[in-house]
């Protein structure tokens, strides 16, 4: 298991002529799907890029993301719900759709879910609060995409290197992207390395775990 993490990198150089197979990427997709979120509410949602068009667009407000775009094989925007909270259209939408209950047998979910917003990190009335929260989720998935990548012999890119704005009005303007709604939480590249892998380095175990007895 631990060579799928060994393996895996942020790749910086694709080779433009090797694809993904689309029944490898569904796989990829569905780790994502299953990923965990809190309380279960999977407040995320993908964008698969295959425009060439829009991947070029894309360039001056994607430092991060200019190699991915020039050869990687699959780009996916990474988008989170805002404003999550217990009378949120997801989270019904969650409840009453996807687990097949009714928000009254989940009331005691929900009121812990209350709680946990408003008294334990104290979320509510804080939009950009709320969006890093959210945020948070969405990377649980990210990693479950990279991960189930790596297995596959795939390589990946997460990618930070972009201006939020620019790159939320660019995706509102063109009519995939509601921000009222939806924000963008990251960017990932999948495809196949045209490059030598440099080591990986890492702090030692003991400096990364401390044992409370």
């Amino acid at each position: 298991m631990l060579e799928a993490h060994r393996y895996r990198y942020a790749t910086k150089k694709f080779d433009s002529t090797k694809k993904v197979s689309d029944e490898d990427f569904n796989t990829i997709m569905e780790a994502a799907r299953l990923s965990p979120s809190s309380f279960g509410f999977e407040p995320w949602k993908f964008l698969l890029i295959n425009s060439e068009k829009i991947r070029e667009e894309l360039k001056p407000f994607s430092w991060g993301a200019v190699n991915s775009l020039n050869g990687a094989s699959h780009f996916v925007i990474g988008l989170i719900k805002k404003n999550i909270t217990v009378d949120s259209p997801l989270v019904k939408h969650i409840i009453e759709d996807v687990w097949g209950s009714t928000l009254e047998e989940k009331k005691r979910h929900l009121h812990f879910f209350q709680e946990f917003q408003e008294n334990d990190f104290k979320l509510l009335n804080n939009p950009r609060a709320l969006f890093d929260w959210s945020s948070k989720q969405s990377y649980l998935a990210l990693a479950n995409m990279m991960t189930t990548a790596a297995f596959l012999g795939i390589d990946s890119c997460p990618i930070e290197g972009f201006n939020h704005e620019k790159a939320e009005q660019y995706f509102s303007e063109i009519g995939v992207l509601d921000t009222s709604e939806y924000g963008i939480s990251f960017m990932v590249s999948f495809g196949y390395r045209d490059e030598v892998q440099p080591p990986k380095t890492r702090q030692s175990m003991s400096e990364i775990l401390e044992v409370i007895s």
